[in-house]
């Protein structure tokens, strides 16, 4: 939003994305060449950049409130597993054409995840074309406290916030590829946890100075895990039976399946991450002050071997997660 362009463009600018500043760190921000922000001494920047793109990562006729709200949220995942605070993020969105009712819409989507994590809107650009929103954000750790990949050791326990697979479960009731028997209310927190993903922001912060390790499953927790472990020149042994699949998600596709969506599904944007044995009261005593499940799945081991088991055997993992190109 601060690159030369059509008047209409700096109108919907103005009107919808355009706000008062809220953070003294923002020194210039939307409305010239580009943002100025202030980084506090003794504090390291850390980056992250998303896009959704129509017909990829939402339908045509999704609700433009939940595509805002989505765009941010991921983001926030990336910096949530970093172990960082969040501060600013610019906006790129690509419109076939002007719709001012979709772009309020979007908009209050993604100011209403922006205020509750003080995040201020710095920048950006909008352009024609199709449809997708790309958000880069912003924020920062102390000095060598970010949480990276590449840290986990021997013996560590591998812990995952949340409920994983619920979201593909959301994903394929709202394109009506997933039926089945559902307690009344299951349809819509699944399809919630896929439109609204809750960004494990205040976890990231607390886990920062406990775990030596983490990520954010938003590509499938097999996969994701993976690259953890890679990164950290390690391997794992893992219990399938220990998943923590939600009731909703077992009253619709039964076990066996709902632990394929937990491990392969993707768009659940829980963090994964290891931590010495000594620190499980701490996890237990953090999980329990935010209201967020946290359930030990495995062990890493040394070398670079994964192993899944299920009631004492190996367990073959189906698929490998999303991939864009494929």
């Amino acid at each position: 939003m601060n690159s030369a362009a059509p008047v209409r463009e700096f109108e919907i600018i103005e009107r919808v994305f355009r706000r008062v500043s809220g953070r003294a760190d923002v020194v210039l921000g939307i409305g010239d060449d580009a943002a100025v922000t202030r980084l506090s001494a003794g504090r390291e920047l850390v980056t992250a950049t998303d896009t959704l793109v129509c017909g990829t990562h939402f339908a045509a006729d999704a609700p433009p409130h939940s595509v805002g709200y989505r765009s941010l949220a991921v983001n926030l995942s990336d910096l949530a597993a970093m172990g960082a605070d969040p501060a600013w993020a610019s906006l790129a969105i690509s419109l076939p054409a002007v719709d001012d009712d979709w772009l309020e819409s979007f908009a209050l989507g993604f100011f209403e995840l922006a205020d509750k994590y003080d995040v201020e809107l710095i920048g950006g650009d909008t352009v024609r074309g199709p449809l997708a929103a790309t958000v880069t954000l912003q924020g920062s750790v102390p000095d060598g406290a970010a949480v990276t990949r590449g840290g986990a050791q021997e013996g560590d326990m591998i812990y995952l916030t949340g409920n994983p697979g619920d979201a593909v479960a959301g994903r394929l009731l709202l394109t009506g590829e997933l039926t089945g028997k559902k307690s009344p209310d299951a349809d819509t927190l699944l399809t919630r946890r896929f439109m609204y993903p809750e960004p494990r922001i205040t976890e990231g912060l607390a886990l920062r100075t406990i775990a030596t390790a983490m990520i954010d499953i938003s590509d499938g927790l097999h996969a994701d895990l993976t690259h953890l472990l890679t990164a950290s020149g390690a391997g794992a042994e893992l219990d399938v039976s220990q998943l923590p699949l939600s009731v909703e998600l077992l009253e619709l596709v039964g076990e066996s399946r709902a632990s394929k969506f937990a491990l392969c599904g993707g768009d659940d944007y829980e963090l994964c991450f290891t931590a010495p044995a000594e620190r499980a009261k701490d996890i237990a005593a953090m999980a329990e002050s935010r209201g967020c499940p946290c359930s030990q799945i495995g062990t890493v081991s040394a070398g670079g071997k994964i192993e899944w088991h299920l009631h004492g055997r190996h367990y073959d993992v189906p698929v490998d997660g999303f991939r864009h190109f494929e």
